[in-house]
């Protein structure tokens, strides 16, 4: 049997040393077997967290023009606001509109990696229109941050790693990501039947950390035997993700897991979500960490007890395919933004359409029953 529902964790409980033995059995059961969980006493002031709802859908308010003002396309670090039906995943549509924050980094300089122009300064909305903006997400950023790494440490502990096994993987000053999302209703995008929110992919980096910012249904996790489990909003808690980047790193026992967003009903107004992505260092590689056999022997037992389900979502950080995390993340990027691409990557872009092209063909050509099926999809950072 694989699971059907997404396990709560009482993040509070891996303070007390009572209780910590237990939280660590249940986050271990989560990494093995789910790849997702809800964690609910994160320590973040809900004063904090209602602001950040509020100053989210405010953006969306926004006049079109003010929006196209901070235009992702606008800078070559994928910063800022993509318009309705603007990305990709799985070669289809995603009917979202969103700005994509990071921690604040100064503009790379001349001799640094192409990769490195995804550290860059924010474009944020005009103060005039939205004062609060900017200080609000500044700061849950920075708590975000917080509650990143102590999970991580925790993460490593749960499969009997030093707490400190991720830290030579982050940079001193480290960058992480957020979203904020409107997923339309149907109504409003005028379709009949579903919509694809955002594709079926799975998460980059190690952690992700999602505020369902409304009441509705979408986020759907696929279990091991194909089947989409709903991850309903749930009051006080964020909905964390384990990614590919962390998946690598402890080669395979912790895994990433598909998900998708399906769009509103019609007449149920905009979903919202603000997913926090923590980051990890640029410039790392995915086969400096040694993972002890007793730890890999955890996921042998998982496979032998359940039967996990390959899928056909591509695997990111493939060994010897990218020098170094960077570099993948710049291709997923470009992939995901061709006008982004088209403006500031058009050889990377060139490339990424050459090597679909030829996926596409051989997808035509017949078969024998053995053959593998062509990977179809990125990993993409949405919720």
């Amino acid at each position: 049997m694989s699971f059907d529902t997404i396990p709560i964790l009482d993040l509070s409980e891996a303070l007390n040393p009572e209780t910590k033995p237990a939280f660590l059995d249940s986050l271990r059961y989560a990494l093995l077997e789910v790849g997702f969980l809800y964690i609910k006493k994160f320590n973040i002031d809900e004063a904090l967290i209602r602001d950040v709802v509020a100053e989210g859908k405010a953006f969306f308010d926004l006049p079109t023009e003010k929006k196209l003002e901070v235009e992702m396309k606008n800078a070559p670090s994928f910063l800022g606001y993509s318009r309705l039906g603007n990305e990709i995943t799985r070669f289809k549509t995603d009917w979202r509109e969103q700005i994509d924050l990071s921690t604040t980094h100064p503009v790379p300089g001349p001799s640094d990696p192409l990769y490195h122009n995804l550290l860059a300064p924010n474009q944020w909305p005009d103060a005039s229109s939205l004062p609060k903006f900017r200080p609000v997400y500044e700061e849950y950023m920075t708590r975000m941050g917080d509650v990143s790494m102590t999970f991580i440490s925790l993460v490593a502990e749960a499969i009997g790693l030093p707490s400190t096994a991720f830290d030579s993987f982050f940079d001193k000053a480290q960058q992480h990501k957020l979203k904020i999302v409107k997923y339309p209703d149907l109504q409003e995008l005028g379709v009949e039947g579903e919509a694809q929110g955002v594709g079926p992919h799975k998460d980059s980096m190690l952690t992700s950390y999602l505020l369902q910012a409304s009441q509705h249904r979408g986020l759907q996790v696929q279990n091991h035997e194909g089947k989409w489990i709903d991850c309903p909003p749930i009051e006080g808690t964020l909905v964390v993700a384990m990614g590919q980047g962390l998946e690598a790193l402890t080669q395979g026992v912790c895994q990433s897991t598909t998900h998708r967003v399906l769009s509103p009903a019609r007449g149920s107004g905009a979903r919202f979500s603000v997913p926090f992505f923590q980051g990890v260092s640029y410039d790392a590689t995915f086969e400096s960490m040694e993972v002890p056999e007793h730890v890999k022997a955890l996921r042998e037992e998982v496979v032998k007890k359940r039967g996990i389900r390959s899928d056909d979502i591509e695997f990111t950080f493939q060994k010897g395919r990218w020098g170094h995390l960077g570099e993948a993340t710049l291709m997923n990027r470009v992939k995901s933004h061709p006008d982004v691409g088209e403006r500031w990557y058009p050889d990377l872009l060139k490339k990424i359409r050459e090597v679909e092209a030829l996926n596409n063909q051989n997808a035509k050509e017949p078969k024998g029953p053995l053959a593998e099926k062509p990977r179809e999809s990125q990993t993409v950072e949405a919720h």
